[in-house]
């Protein structure tokens, strides 16, 4: 899941909204800084409102990471777009096709959530606008491990940027996902890759049900992750793969 797939049903708690970005967000600017699930059972307890906030979306998106990636859908639509993407690129894989179908279609899925609320996109960005982005980055370095001085300065410009606007654009998520590959250092897709986006879009548009089942993703969320049980946190993934545009 993406940002939005991750905040969509979260809106009336900023925090929490910001929370459930950070794991992307660390991976844009410093791969070397984590949460791990152990990292935030301590902070969902907290008696400061904002770090209990940020522990319980960032729980929220290791929980959520962790049924998506199991389910049926995920598991058929990225074999889909990997069968894709590797006729259309052709059989040389330096573009990793595998990667692709997982990255394309969070993406893709952020992209068709927005068509379908879009007054919730609007939401989402003035809820991350009434956010302090120094308030997130120490709540962060009070839970890593290794601390960093960008997350404040990445929160911001996520804000200015609001780059999820991209991703209705085949041409315009063309050039995001070539900034993911470039990050991780995979050969840039050619503008011809445009077509595939397109048909791939179509492929997710078919799916969204079956890759956010009512059963997980609603009742999943309905309740508020400070509540999950330490159990119930650590079965989450513990790794997940840097799918985030910056």
């Amino acid at each position: 899941m993406n940002y939005f797939a991750h905040a969509l049903l979260h809106l009336d708690r900023p925090y929490f909204v910001a929370g459930t970005a950070v794991p992307d967000w660390l991976s844009v600017i410093d791969r070397r800084v984590r949460l791990r699930p152990r990292q935030l059972i301590p902070w969902l307890d907290s008696a400061a409102p904002i770090q209990s906030e940020i522990a319980a979306g960032a729980a929220q998106h290791l929980h959520d990471d962790g049924w998506f990636h199991a389910t049926r859908g995920f598991v058929e639509v990225t074999g889909q777009l990997t069968l894709l993407f590797r006729r259309g690129l052709g059989a040389d894989d330096k573009f990793n096709c595998g990667f692709l179908g997982h990255v394309g279609m969070e993406l893709l899925l952020d992209a068709i959530l927005m068509e379908r609320h879009p007054a919730e996109l609007e939401r989402y960005y003035e809820v991350l606008a009434s956010v302090n982005p120094a308030e997130i980055q120490a709540a962060v370095n009070r839970m890593a491990r290794q601390p960093t001085d960008r997350l404040a300065w990445f929160v911001e410009l996520f804000r200015q940027k609001q780059f999820l606007r991209d991703y209705f654009d085949d041409q315009r998520l063309l050039v995001r996902l070539n900034q993911v590959l470039e990050r991780v250092k995979l050969s840039p897709l050619p503008a011809t890759a445009e077509e595939l986006l397109a048909a791939a879009r179509e492929i997710v548009r078919q799916r969204v049900d079956d890759l956010l089942p009512a059963r997980h993703y609603f009742a999943g969320n309905s309740a508020a992750t400070a509540t999950l049980p330490p159990d119930r946190l650590s079965s989450t993934n513990d790794t997940n793969i840097e799918e985030s545009t910056p």
